[in-house]
């Protein structure tokens, strides 16, 4: 079976985590939506140079636009061998015109995982975060400390939080999340293809989980 799935979920719930472990056990490939943009500006063209206009301004790019850089990503990657969208749709109006895009390719979405947690987890995990500044090697104070407190253990290079790793950020990201994406969810529930894991598991748990819907 080809699997075209979404993954779903608020920020640090582990999506991203859980979909390149499925992406890599399953053979299929996994995108997420800031990837998909990066290489659409990189090829160049009409809809790269669109979606450049808005992301180097730091605004949303139209659902328009978003849904054309998809099918460009679609064409190249996922057509045949099927895919893992991470974090995109995010709206309803953006799950509606996947579907619309999917149905003239003669596709459709198999199944939406929703990789939930709750806000105490998701506060825990971002707010510990620390990324070495010169290899971009990632760490955590309480889940994956360094060695040497500050120091990165791959290349001795300085550990620090990212500005947008804290407490307010993290509970404004959380409320975005909930106003927009929490619609996608009710429509893939709707759809009868949502399954939803609890992402304040251990990872491999998470996994388990996945692959068991996906092989039921």
């Amino acid at each position: 079976m080809r699997h075209r799935m979404v993954f779903l979920g608020p920020p640090a719930s582990g999506k991203g985590t859980a979909a390149n472990s499925v992406s890599a056990a399953l053979g299929v490939p996994h995108v997420s939506t800031g990837q998909m943009f990066r290489a659409a500006i990189h090829k160049g063209g009409p809809v790269g140079e669109a979606a450049k206009q808005f992301i180097d301004k730091g605004q949303l790019v139209p659902d328009a636009i978003a849904m054309q850089v998809v099918r460009l990503w679609l064409d190249e990657h996922g057509r045949d061998g099927g895919f893992i969208l991470d974090g995109f749709p995010r709206t309803r109006a953006q799950a509606e015109g996947f579907d619309r895009v999917l149905h003239e390719m003669g596709l459709a979405v198999t199944a939406a995982i929703l990789i939930d947690a709750t806000e105490a987890v998701i506060l825990e995990r971002v707010v510990g975060r620390l990324t070495c500044e010169n290899c971009g090697a990632l760490y955590h104070t309480a889940f994956v400390p360094p060695q040497r407190p500050g120091l990165c253990d791959k290349c001795g290079g300085k550990l620090s939080q990212r500005v947008d790793d804290t407490e307010e950020t993290v509970r404004k990201r959380l409320e975005v999340y909930r106003q927009l994406t929490l619609d996608v969810v009710k429509y893939y529930e709707q759809a009868g293809i949502l399954h939803h894991v609890d992402g304040g598991q251990p990872r491999d748990k998470v996994f388990a989980d996945i692959l068991g819907f996906l092989k039921s």
